[in-house]
């Protein structure tokens, strides 16, 4: 049972069935804040040239981040701000990908983690 678990754990951390988890240590970062229920905020920017950028507790996330959570469907739309910002909330599927992540992150030495946090 522990051998399916770890990898059960190491693929979802490791790899999607489509892509690659960008920045693991920063996903997981975000998928931290977001299920403490702070809504990622995505800004509509194409009229800027910039493009459409992503906030969390006023930072800005980075872009291929959002766009993984997102497309993948770890954070789905839940309604717009009175100022037009669109609100992103963690789903279901995105609290499990958050659990097995912390699962994961705690099963790390520190140099693998150091690694990680550096590489991405």
């Amino acid at each position: 049972m522990a051998t399916l678990q770890r990898f059960i754990i190491e693929c979802s951390m490791n790899a999607s069935p489509t892509h690659l988890i960008p920045d693991r240590a920063q996903t997981l970062v975000v998928l931290r804040l977001l299920r403490q229920r702070r809504p990622m905020l995505m800004l509509k920017g194409d009229d800027d040239g910039y493009g459409s950028r992503w906030l969390l507790d006023g930072q800005q996330v980075q872009p291929v981040i959002a766009k993984y959570l997102m497309d993948a469907g770890f954070i789905a739309d839940t309604g717009a701000t009175e100022l037009g910002a669109r609100k992103l909330a963690l789903t279901e599927s995105g609290t499990q990908l958050l659990e097995n992540g912390l699962l994961w992150w705690k099963s790390l030495g520190f140099l693998q983690r150091l690694r990680i946090m550096i590489l991405g």
